[in-house]
């Protein structure tokens, strides 16, 4: 399972809205929490500059993460930039009415998944999934681990090959499944935080990934010698 990329620590000592400026002018919050930037950030109207600046620090923590997570979905660069550009403007345009019942992270995260899940279902009616640029780590994922162990029918098979027909199955799942897969699998994220996430139950999410799983390997059978 691949672990997802570590992100500054949310839980830090909130500091006050307070900062130090730098010779640019612009408030610095790069230690500030997560809570404290949210609250400049709802508080736009009134500082803007403080604001913005608050939410590029925002960006900045989680955009590796979203970005990740939108890439896997799509397996396109180009579409990529273009939502996790657009799930930014949404959330930062949604915040003043972000109640924090969650946390930000897991907020914008279900705007992501959201945004990647209708971009693929209009992309499905105009045309197949794209398998441009299928660079997805491939290597580390448990499916392609399980093939080349040293007692794996599948060790012979090249490596290409192997990303080729893993990535044209995952294509084949639906988009609630796909993002399961991708989610943890992929991110490593945990079912409770999936769930969290995806508004759904943990236990749905499990249902979700075995069945997922059994397509893969369904799709991936034909590998075998």
């Amino acid at each position: 399972m691949i672990m997802a990329k570590e992100v500054p620590a949310a839980n830090a000592a909130r500091k006050p809205a307070t900062s130090e400026t730098d010779r640019s002018g612009v408030p610095d919050y790069t230690e500030f929490d997560d809570r404290a930037l949210v609250d400049l950030v709802r508080n736009q109207e009134e500082n803007e500059t403080a604001a913005l600046a608050a939410y590029s620090v925002l960006i900045e923590r989680y955009r590796g993460k979203i970005y990740g997570l939108v890439y896997n979905m799509t397996s396109n660069k180009e579409d990529t930039e273009d939502l996790v550009q657009e799930v930014f403007v949404k959330a930062y345009a949604s915040m003043v009415k972000f109640r924090g019942q969650s946390s930000f992270y897991t907020w914008v995260y279900r705007i992501a998944v959201n945004r990647s899940i209708n971009f693929l279902r209009k992309r499905k009616r105009r045309q197949t999934l794209s398998l441009n640029n299928p660079d997805m780590a491939v290597e580390r994922r448990e499916e392609y681990l399980e093939m080349v162990s040293k007692d794996s029918p599948f060790r012979d098979a090249t490596l290409s090959e192997l990303q080729r027909k893993l990535n044209e199955a995952i294509n084949t799942l639906s988009e609630k499944h796909k993002t399961v897969v991708v989610m943890h699998d992929i991110q490593g994220i945990s079912h409770e935080k999936i769930a969290d996430i995806l508004d759904c139950s943990a236990g749905t999410v499990r249902s979700r990934l075995f069945y997922a799983r059994q397509r893969l390997q369904a799709e991936l059978s034909e590998l075998k010698p």
